[in-house]
């Protein structure tokens, strides 16, 4: 890609994910290098597809971001809803796509270089046949993958319809915001954002016409059918990746659900959330008792140091707790992390505490990208040892 776009456009990005708090200041500068490693790349492709999926991302994540920040809680007590995205975040969803924008990088340089020493093509100019690189697909597959998982989290969370389960026999409704958890509209919407970078894809991919033929690295025409294919496959891959993230998610990341609430407890960029107790089995009410004929007296320190003086009194005086406040009251920030019976607020709702977001964002990222390019060396006829074929 030119430099005189690149520049520009990522100094344009940077700025609007300041203006906007979409991004932490870490979270910008990993943005700004992730955008310097697509921009090296010599088709306008990679650079488009990363600046279409984070316009697009930030875009949905601000719709009824007052509705969504109501519907789960935040891990330091606060009300839920997506905040700046950290530098972790950035390249849970994209360094897949980096990783291959610079392999199809040098790929495209080494066959450049070798076509102006036979003489073959002076300038290097390369289009995309049908059948051709298949690092190509795993680019589009990957901002597909994410950006119809983020589509189908931002906008599935605003559904009618209670979420289900889908890692469970019984599809049993869950609250909003769990992992696993989906809806139609949410998966409606994970192939809306699919369709949006695929349509990105084909808008700046550059194919193989008739005035391409005989150059190095040029093909056939493609036809109008071979196009609705591509588009079509990467697509249905694409919301695929939405699906596989609510499978893996719902499998090794763990929800944890506010028992006063009932809301979804959601952790700072996407960190794991602790439950109130390591053990399942609750104290009794009885436990927190004081028994009168072991214990008769209290005492109580008032002042400090050397003028601390001890005072006794009677226990059943002693007051714990105020019995007029709501013990589910998710707004009282000075409440303790259990009830009177020693219950935890913090439960287990779904799945293992094996992965956070991230890690499973990152993970179906990586299986869709490289399923890509597998299934399509295999559709296409193309060994896989040939995928960094010059």
């Amino acid at each position: 890609m030119k430099a005189v776009i690149a520049v520009p456009a990522t100094l344009a990005l940077v700025y609007r994910a300041y203006s906007h708090n979409s991004l932490t200041p870490l979270g910008i500068v990993t943005a700004a290098l992730t955008a310097a490693a697509h921009a090296v790349h010599p088709w306008n492709l990679p650079f488009v597809l990363l600046c279409v999926f984070f316009l697009a991302g930030t875009r949905v994540t601000k719709i009824k971001a007052n509705v969504k920040a109501g519907l789960t809680l935040h891990s330091q007590g606060s009300t839920g809803g997506e905040g700046p995205r950290t530098h972790v975040q950035v390249l849970a969803n994209s360094l897949m796509g980096s990783i291959l924008t610079l392999l199809h990088a040098y790929q495209l340089s080494a066959r450049r270089d070798a076509a102006v020493i036979n003489k073959e093509v002076p300038d290097g100019s390369f289009c995309y046949r049908w059948g051709g690189d298949l690092l190509v697909l795993g680019v589009i597959a990957n901002y597909a993958a994410v950006c119809a998982d983020t589509f189908s989290s931002e906008l599935g969370i605003l559904s009618r319809t209670p979420p289900r389960l889908i890692t469970s026999f019984s599809l049993r409704r869950v609250p909003p915001g769990t992992n696993g958890g989906v809806t139609l509209w949410g998966l409606f919407a994970g192939f809306l954002g699919s369709v949006i970078i695929v349509t990105s894809a084909l808008l700046f991919l550059p194919f193989c016409g008739e005035d391409t033929k005989g150059n190095v690295g040029g093909g056939k025409s493609w036809t109008t059918g071979q196009k609705v294919t591509l588009a079509c496959a990467l697509s249905l891959w694409g919301a695929l990746g939405s699906l596989l993230d609510s499978l893996l998610g719902g499998w090794f990341q763990r929800s944890v659900r506010d028992v006063r609430s009932g809301k979804i407890v959601e952790g700072e960029g996407g960190s794991r959330v602790l439950t109130s107790l390591s053990g399942t089995e609750p104290y009794k009410r009885q436990d927190m008792k004081v028994n009168a004929s072991t214990a008769t007296k209290a005492s109580i320190l008032h002042g400090e140091g050397e003028n601390a003086v001890e005072s006794r009194t009677d226990p059943s005086q002693v007051v714990v707790g105020d019995s007029s406040k709501d013990p589910y009251d998710p707004k009282d920030k000075h409440r303790i992390s259990h009830f009177g019976d020693r219950k935890p607020t913090r439960v287990t709702e779904s799945g293992f505490d094996l992965l956070d977001n991230n890690d499973v964002n990152f993970l179906m990222a990586f299986t869709m990208s490289v399923g890509a390019v597998v299934i399509a060396g295999w559709y296409w006829h193309v060994p896989l040892r040939d995928i960094l074929k010059v």
